[in-house]
């Protein structure tokens, strides 16, 4: 059953919920419980735990609509990845993918829910710390950073959906409220005091730190393109934190490498645990390979051929950034399996292979993509599979279902804060730090290779490091395009686009070239000023009043 609330207490629920994650979150159930019988160090680190495990986004509506990697929201409606399956299954989210303003489809209301939900849970548990009487100051300084932290993350992510929506701390009372306060300073106010006052260093995994807090309130600067905010705090964090670059871009996104020194926020999944299977990365649990590969089902989330393309390199093994989309890396489109086919054999940026499923190509250890059998609907949705996470044959033994998936979504990475950190420099005019940075990005790229079962390669793998940016504008241009090579299907691209204020001059070129392939995106058009924002959900409008929760345009 769906909530209909816009602003959900989590008081009575906590001692239900099947979200209890590997690590710290491996907690067996307490029963129903009440505020009084939580006001206590026991209840208060349940209700933390509950605050956390919203980071998934499963727990409201149909999961995948509210799911925490944002596949739907920031990539399906990007230009990296079309909805998949075939015309009937979900439409809803083909709405979402052609910018069709309909504020009453169920997702937005899903995602919605989610957020909020993590906002109450979040505050549930600095209403019972005031009222708990066996944690030290200590641990309460901690637990609040780190529910505060939650909460700046969840109204961050409703943010960057919504732009103008409601802020709701513990004081709130009544729910009533509308959304005509940008929420911006309080979400800095939160990760401030986050990062202040957390401890350096994870008590457990999947815990946040002051390191944490201070690389999101760097990115919640560079959404407000405050770049003078951000540039100390990605320093600090660069020069002084404990996060690196992984010698292989593929370690990732594999269960046996989670948790590692690149991840900066990473939303804990497990499997055997003890549960019905929803702490498998449920959201995500319709996009694997159609058929007979892992997961068995349900081909959705498959990456558009502009994605692919994106990915060619020149002589120098540099990107194409002007002609990617020219001409399109061949594929097997309107071929079956049984038919012969040759992969493409041009210079391609290796990461490709390890974020897109192509006929032809290793499938991680489940053997070679056969193609047309592990797709749903060719004809729709294009002949590619989504890979980065998914799990490897062998490494999510016990899973509850065929689906249930323990690889861990990295909601922020050390990658992704370097590129931030390349865009300040690129906006000040330091190319040669920004040229560093890429070029750091594209050495790692090479590092791991897809390979054959005979060790070769499985492509003309070509990546090169650029020898200067000309100019800014050049440096610009190289910058984003790294970002998209670097986080393709991470859920990052739409967000990525509008802050940058180039969507609709990016997502319109996509539409009218991709348009012929995907015929269901004929017709579609972005529209400057009113398509950066998603439309807020007509359920929590009706619920409020129009005069109070104001409506984004449609």
């Amino acid at each position: 059953m769906k909530k209909y609330i816009v602003i959900v207490s989590a008081f009575f629920s906590l001692g239900i919920l099947g979200s209890c994650k590997r690590e710290f979150l491996e907690k067996s159930p307490l029963g129903v419980a009440n505020e009084t019988t939580l006001s206590n160090k026991a209840g208060v680190n349940a209700a933390l735990i509950a605050a956390y495990s919203l980071l998934d986004g499963v727990g409201a509506g149909p999961n995948f609509t509210s799911a925490g990697s944002n596949w739907i929201y920031g990539e399906v409606a990007s230009d990296n990845a079309y909805k998949g399956s075939d015309v009937g299954d979900q439409a809803q989210i083909t709405t979402i993918e052609r910018y069709q303003g309909q504020a009453d489809i169920g997702a937005y209301n899903d995602k919605w829910v989610a957020v909020y939900d993590g906002v109450s849970r979040s505050n549930d548990v600095l209403k019972l710390l005031a009222k708990a009487t066996d944690v030290s100051e200590a641990e309460k300084k901690q637990i609040t950073g780190e529910a505060r932290f939650l909460r700046a993350w969840y109204h961050f992510e409703a943010k960057r959906m919504w732009n103008m929506v409601p802020y709701v701390d513990e004081t709130v009372t009544n729910f009533n409220i509308g959304n005509t306060e940008d929420i911006w300073p309080k979400i800095e106010a939160d990760l401030l005091f986050s990062a202040a006052n957390l401890a350096p260093a994870k008590s457990q995994a999947g815990r946040v730190t002051s390191w944490t807090a201070k690389s999101v309130l760097a990115k919640v600067h560079m959404f407000q393109k405050d770049y003078a905010a951000a540039k100390p705090l990605l320093d600090d964090v660069i020069n002084n934190g404990p996060y690196a670059l992984v010698p292989s871009f593929h370690d990732n996104f594999r269960i046996v490498t989670e948790n590692n020194k690149e991840s900066i926020l990473e939303v804990q999944n497990s499997v055997a645990d003890g549960g019905s299977g929803q702490n498998g990365n449920d959201g995500d649990n319709l996009n694997f390979p159609y058929n007979a590969g892992p997961g068995g089902c349900c081909g959705f989330f498959q990456p558009s051929q502009n994605l692919v393309n994106a990915f060619k390199t020149d002589a120098n093994g540099l990107p194409l950034l002007e002609s990617f989309n020219d001409v399109d890396v061949k594929s097997d489109q309107g071929l079956s399996s049984s038919d012969p086919f040759v992969p493409y054999t041009g210079n391609l940026d290796p990461r490709l292979d390890w974020t897109v499923g192509r006929r032809g190509i290793p499938f991680l250890n489940w053997g070679l993509h056969p193609g047309r059998t592990w797709i749903r609907d060719q004809a729709f949705a294009g002949p590619y599979t989504s890979m980065k996470y998914t799990f490897y044959q062998g490494e999510n033994a016990g899973a509850e279902s065929s689906r249930a998936n323990a690889n861990n979504y990295r909601a922020f990475r050390f990658a992704d804060l370097l590129l931030l950190r390349a865009e300040v420099a690129v906006e000040e005019n330091d190319l040669p730090t920004a040229l560093k940075i890429v070029n750091d990005i594209r050495n790692r790229a090479d590092n791991t290779v897809v390979t054959l079962p005979n060790g070769a390669p499985a492509a003309n793998y070509v990546v090169g490091k650029y020898p200067s940016f000309p100019n800014q504008d050049f440096a610009r241009k190289a910058v984003h395009f790294e970002r998209r090579l670097e986080l393709a299907m991470e859920g990052h691209r739409f967000f990525d686009l509008v802050r940058w204020g180039n969507a609709a001059e990016i997502l319109n070129a996509y539409l009218l070239k991709e348009s012929p392939k995907r015929t269901y995106l004929g017709g579609a058009t972005f529209e400057k000023g009113k398509d950066e924002y998603f439309p807020i959900p007509q359920t929590q409008i009706d619920i409020v009043g129009s005069n109070i929760l104001k409506q984004n345009p449609l």
